[in-house]
């Protein structure tokens, strides 16, 4: 499967589909203020194990920092 990840294409063997959630696990994102964004629309973290990436999907995560 062939998306676009954070603006760059990116193969992602062995998948249709995945789930959010999937996707965060393979691609080792651990932080945990994350904004995750498929085709535009935002994914509440509470939708991550049912909403899916499917084949051609533009998919931005973006880690959110704090500090001061």
């Amino acid at each position: 499967m062939e998306i676009l990840l954070n603006n760059k294409p990116d193969k992602i063997e062995g998948f249709k589909k995945l789930t959010v959630k999937e996707l965060l696990n393979l691609k080792k994102y651990t932080y945990k203020m994350l904004i995750v964004r498929v085709n535009d629309k935002t994914v509440k973290s509470d939708d991550y194990e049912k909403t899916y990436i499917k084949e051609g999907d533009n998919v931005a995560v973006i880690h959110l920092m704090t500090g001061g």
